[in-house]
């Protein structure tokens, strides 16, 4: 809607940004947050901007974990949990759960797996959201201070935009429509072929 809305992409109102933190942040975040961080940067201070970020975003997470709590209880996909893949992940996530937390918000790694492995770990929401807003605050005050210190134009964060969003959503939407069909499973390769 952003992209597509003249009013809402030349808006500066804070109120815009902070609406925008849920489509952005809910489940798998379909649309990108930082080409947004960095247009609001340049028309407001970054501690502005990226409290009204956090404080968004830490409501949309809380809905995240809320939304994920209540359709893991469904017995179909509590059984995914038990899957030895699913299983390891969890393991792995029990080891540092709050360091993965930090690392997955403060990083440019994807973070919506980690808002699945809190819900099926049993990690504490109250946690879970401390450590979105110590990983996720910092991140987009840098940002914010991007947009603020090197003023880029609306037309080139249009056009990061939509680069973010199409290598977000078009591999996942073509794997959904594709869904394994067609496709054949490639031959076991030979020792010799290995050597």
């Amino acid at each position: 809607m952003w992209v597509l809305s003249p009013i809402i992409r030349e808006s500066k109102s804070l109120v815009v940004l902070f609406f925008y933190c849920f489509p952005s942040e809910f489940l798998v975040g379909l649309l990108p947050h930082e080409p947004i961080l960095i247009y609001f940067g340049d028309f407001h201070p970054a501690w502005v901007v990226a409290a009204v970020s956090i404080v968004g975003t830490v409501m949309a997470e809380a809905i995240n974990y809320s939304f994920c709590s209540f359709f893991y209880d469904l017995p179909t996909l509590r059984a995914v949990s038990r899957k030895r893949l699913v299983r390891k992940t969890i393991d792995l996530f029990h080891r540092a759960p709050f360091a993965a937390i930090l690392f997955a918000g403060f990083t440019p790694a994807p973070f919506f797996p980690v808002r699945f492995l809190v819900v099926m770990a049993y990690y504490p929401r109250w946690k879970y959201l401390l450590g979105v807003f110590l990983s996720r605050a910092p991140r987009f005050w840098l940002l914010a201070m991007f947009g603020h210190y090197f003023h880029i134009s609306g037309s080139v964060l249009t056009v990061l935009f939509v680069v973010m969003f199409v290598s977000v959503n078009v591999p996942a939407l073509i794997r959904l429509l594709v869904g394994g069909r067609g496709a054949t499973p490639s031959p076991p390769s030979s020792p010799a072929a290995e050597g």
